[in-house]
């Protein structure tokens, strides 16, 4: 289950309820897929083969094709980082600055743990939101966000994408931001 830090006042949310209403209210879809669905062998497995990324999207598939009906999504795939990963710390690199994109981004985390970095309201200011297994998240256009891993530095999520290029990131300059928070 997400929980959420507001980065300003360091107050925390954690209860299912309040989470998706303070999500609702900062416009970001949240919902939450079956994690047992999963094969025990994927469920805390970083390194995949080709196979065993197609063996999570059937695993998914109408929890995918219901997200892209319901919100325009033409392709996905499975990404996985971990510390295996080549050039871990470019990618992270590129995912830790802050930016946007001209579609939402949504991920539907499948094993391991994430933080997406998202700028809210006015009122709010940054806030993390720290996923799980199950959690399946949408940041929408055009909001400043951006994710990074957790301590564990493992992650396996589903990204759904209605641009055929996929993931393609615009800097967003923000002088109030402040990458450490904590």
């Amino acid at each position: 289950m997400a929980q959420i830090r507001i980065r300003n006042t360091n107050k925390r949310i954690e209860a299912e309820v309040q989470v998706q209403e303070f999500l609702n209210k900062q416009e970001i879809l949240y919902e939450h897929w079956d994690s047992d669905k999963l094969s025990e062998e994927l469920k805390e497995k970083y390194v995949l083969s080709d196979e065993e990324k197609q063996q999570i999207l059937a695993t998914y598939d109408s929890e995918i094709k219901d997200l892209a009906v319901r919100r325009g999504y033409k392709i996905w795939d499975v990404i996985t980082l971990s510390e295996v990963t080549p050039n871990l710390e470019e990618l992270l690199q590129k995912f830790e600055a802050v930016h946007t994109h001209s579609e939402d981004e949504i991920r539907a985390i499948t094993a391991g743990k994430g933080i997406f970095i998202i700028k809210g309201t006015d009122d709010t200011g940054y806030f993390d939101v720290e996923l799980e297994a199950g959690d399946v998240i949408s940041v929408p256009e055009s909001k400043p966000h951006f994710f990074t891993l957790m301590d564990n530095r493992q992650i396996v999520a589903v990204r759904l994408f209605i641009e055929t290029e996929g993931w393609v990131a615009s800097p967003y300059n923000d002088p109030d931001f402040v990458k450490d928070n904590a």
